[in-house]
């Protein structure tokens, strides 16, 4: 791990990038050597506090790049700078596949052990799905029986955009997790898989959803489902609009670029704009989130029950646009 010093103290409003790339292997000696390039750009540039830069490990294909800044108006103006443009025109040839780019509102609360995922994307043989479906039934109960686990969610292929099967794999922590994917009976399952899967990659995420939902000292962060619910509430209209306003009309039929890079350009759009948006979403539903005092049982019932109808609205709202 290489870390920079921090330039300047940070404050409650400080963001962080965190950057999945995948490196070509024969390049990383070649491309650690160019992170100490960002790094000597970086400390100049204003807002910028400090860095770290994780290597690969064997269950983490990819470098993970944190990059921290004083407030969200640094990070963006970062990710547009000449000088990041520069800097990344250099190792283009050395990458493979595209970036994941996560901004993350920080939080001036001591940081507990923050749950741990694993998301594998898997490409299955023509005509096995359906033993790729009991194959993961029997991982996942196996899994489930490990300390720490805590829950796994499976995705199938989505026609034109996904091709793969992803599979979310969520522990409390990362020792917990490393004990899992080095287990004897995991390595025992992965080869039975080799029948029926053509290719399998794996990338380790390191926060989730609790970095959006601001806590008090001492709290615990709010239950997955309702994240999901208010991350829904958020993504969706994002999610329109964006391709209503700027993917169709503008990158598709105007600029001429293919679906599959406009979908990635809006991908990135909604990280950063939902890591503005979910923030004060969830301050309006504080009251549904950490229910004080009365009946929470009733709370939680009042709080689908308007979220549900939000959703109802906004549904009923963009049928309307044509």
């Amino acid at each position: 791990m290489v870390a920079a010093p921090a330039q300047t103290a940070p404050t409650a409003s400080a963001v962080t990038l965190v950057t999945e790339t995948r490196v070509q292997p024969e390049r990383a000696a070649d491309f650690a050597q160019w992170q100490q390039r960002v790094n000597d750009v970086l400390v100049k540039f204003p807002g910028f506090l400090d860095r770290e830069v994780i290597p690969p490990s064997p269950a983490q294909p990819d470098w993970v790049i944190i990059q921290r800044f004083v407030d969200t108006a640094a990070a963006r103006a970062w990710l547009g700078s000449p000088e990041r443009e520069e800097l990344l025109a250099t190792v283009k040839s050395w990458l493979v596949g595209r970036d994941d780019i996560h901004l993350i509102q920080d939080d001036n609360q001591p940081a507990a052990a923050a749950p741990i995922s694993v998301v594998i994307s898997t490409r299955v043989k023509p005509g096995q799905d359906e033993a790729f479906r009991a194959w993961q039934g029997r991982i996942a109960a196996i899994e489930a029986e490990f300390p720490g686990y805590q829950g796994y969610k499976l995705e199938p292929p989505v026609a034109g955009v996904q091709d793969d099967w992803l599979t979310i794999i969520r522990f409390d922590t990362e020792p917990h997790l490393q004990a899992w994917l080095a287990s004897p009976q995991r390595q025992r399952l992965l080869a039975e898989a080799d029948a029926f899967t053509a290719e399998s990659h794996l990338r380790t995420v390191r926060t989730g959803f609790d970095a959006w939902f601001k806590l008090g000292s001492g709290a615990n962060p709010p239950p997955a489902w309702k994240q999901n619910m208010l991350v829904l509430l958020a993504l969706y209209p994002v999610v329109f609009l964006f391709g209503f306003w700027v993917q169709t009309p503008l990158l598709m039929e105007r600029w001429g670029l293919p679906f599959w890079f406009t979908l990635f350009i809006g991908n990135i759009a909604s990280v950063l704009l939902l890591g503005q948006i979910v923030p004060r979403v969830s301050h309006r539903f504080n009251w549904w989130i950490n229910p004080a005092g009365g009946d929470p049982n009733r709370v939680n019932v009042i709080g689908v029950i308007v979220i549900v109808a939000l959703y109802g609205l906004l549904l009923g709202l963009f049928a309307q646009i044509q």
